[in-house]
């Protein structure tokens, strides 16, 4: 028999709308439920039979999709929720320069030397003089740590004064990833609208317009003198978004913290915190899942190809888990008790986020949405407009033959406490405005962003005695003239 406590999901990228890779390499899951369904659709013949019986009734296709449920946590690279924001984006992540060793010992990073601190590495996107970058997994505990790029390079960046341990053939675990920037002393500046330099060149560290970054680190040293004066929550608050593309003397930053004011940043090391990126596309993104009933004495396992997240949504709700939903269309399936791969990689293991406790901003026009218009939740919602493209060919294969995609629609629900008409007066105006939301937890961070929205709905009432007036704002994304996206999501490894 089969329960549901035994069922295994797996996925894999596809490279080619309907076909699983050769050999794939599956990857688990997870999920609070699934109503993934690869089936058969038959008719009943209209004949007519004097008898009141009818003929067997015919199949016509076959249909193939249904959602997945699940709980919020930190999308790790590669893994089945990261690819599941490409399919349902329609794009890639646009990732930090990193390099992982990824199971295979030496086979990335393939040395770290003592003395000139020099990480030889195969080649890829270069490290670049500045960059802080976190490395782990490492043998010898000294070369795990946070350390600042300063020889830039495909394969062989350096960090002096990292203090590396000689390691002529790093372990199967070993990973480098870049999580931010950092200064000279004194270099970095806080300025009215950004953060300014002198000798690092912004330019050359892959930011891009509309990304969030954390300014700041644990060290009083690296962080700016006025956000240590303000306290542990100002410097927990202290993000911004860059605003303009960057020159090689200025970031230019807006939805600053509160507080926020100009700082010499005289003998500091200033560190600022970054990660990878994805926003809407036009690039379908296809996927292989796989279910395995491990529960039965011979595992069924069922393959549904071609599969695209035409819709989804991410909730967040108070004294509730951060969660999700994704639901996918697909192409063709196969049942067999052979699986795909009878060895995926593991599941992630970062921690589930809580939608109150973790959430540390949901923001409006720049500024967080607070008293007396406490947001009592937040969700958004994404549909692609997926349709299938039924016809006939000179084949044998039932199901659809291709997709199409609509329109990326973006809308969020946003019901707060209607304790003035700030939002209310924002409604009837119908100006364009920007939302945004950010969760953390682990030293790891989500930033959800809606560049340019507009409020569609929303009408306080008194439903009854003893209750809460409250304004149901709704809302509507837009393609936004700086960004041009309907939504951006940013995800930081680490930060501090």
């Amino acid at each position: 028999m089969s329960d549901a406590n035994r069922v295994r999901l797996t996925c894999v990228e596809e490279a080619t709308l309907g076909v699983t890779p050769v050999t794939p390499r599956m990857r688990k899951a997870r999920f609070t439920g699934e109503g993934l369904a690869y089936r058969p659709n038959f008719v009943t013949s209209d004949e007519i039979r004097d008898d009141r019986m009818n003929a067997d009734p015919t199949k016509i296709n076959e249909t193939n999709g249904g959602p997945i449920n699940g709980e919020l946590s930190y999308p790790v690279d590669g893994s089945p929720l990261s690819s599941w924001f490409q399919s349902l984006f329609c794009s890639t992540w646009l990732n930090t320069p990193s390099r992982d060793n990824d199971g295979v010992a030496d086979s990335v990073i393939t040395a770290l030397t003592n003395t000139t601190d020099v990480a030889t590495v195969t080649t890829g996107a270069a490290f670049a003089v500045g960059h802080l970058v976190r490395f782990t997994g490492f043998t010898a505990p000294q070369n795990n740590g946070v350390f600042r790029c300063t020889t830039g390079s495909a394969t062989a960046p350096a960090f002096l004064g990292a203090g590396f341990v000689a390691e002529a053939s790093p372990p199967a675990t070993a990973r480098m990833k870049t999580v931010g920037l950092m200064g000279a002393s004194g270099d970095i500046t806080a300025l009215a609208d950004g953060l300014g330099s002198t000798s690092l060149d912004f330019t050359t560290l892959g930011l891009r317009v509309g990304q969030w970054v954390k300014i700041g680190g644990a060290a009083d040293a690296t962080t700016f003198a006025f956000l240590v004066t303000a306290g542990a929550v100002a410097r927990r608050q202290a993000w911004a978004r860059i605003s303009a593309a960057p020159t090689s003397t200025k970031l230019p930053l807006d939805n600053l913290p509160a507080g926020w004011t100009t700082d010499s940043g005289t003998s500091k090391t200033i560190q600022v915190f970054f990660g990878d990126q994805i926003k809407n596309g036009v690039d379908m993104k296809t996927l292989t899942f796989e279910r395995g009933f491990m529960g039965q004495t011979v595992p069924t396992y069922i393959a549904q190809r071609g599969m695209v997240a035409g819709e989804g949504t991410f909730n967040f709700t108070t004294e509730d888990k951060a969660k999700y939903s994704f639901t996918f269309s697909g192409m063709s399936g196969a049942s067999s008790t052979t699986s795909l791969d009878a060895s995926p990689d593991a599941a992630t293991t970062n921690a589930v986020m809580a939608a109150a406790v973790n959430v540390g901003r949901i923001a409006e026009n720049g500024a967080c949405i607070g008293g007396p218009n406490f947001i009592q939740s937040f969700q958004i919602s994404i549909n692609n407009n997926i349709r299938m493209k039924n016809g006939l060919d000179c084949g044998e294969d039932v199901g659809p033959k291709d997709m199409g995609m609509g329109s990326f629609d973006v809308t969020f629900n946003a019901p707060t406490y209607f304790g003035s008409d700030a939002l209310l007066s924002k409604l009837f105006a119908g100006t364009p405005t920007n939302m945004n939301t950010r969760i953390a937890k682990n030293f790891q961070a989500i930033v959800f962003g809606l560049p340019r929205v507009t409020f569609t709905d929303g009408s306080p009432s008194a439903g009854a005695k003893n209750t809460d007036v409250v304004l149901p704002l709704v809302g509507q994304a837009s393609a936004d003239p700086l960004t041009s996206a309907h939504l951006i999501v940013d995800r930081l490894e680490f930060y501090q």
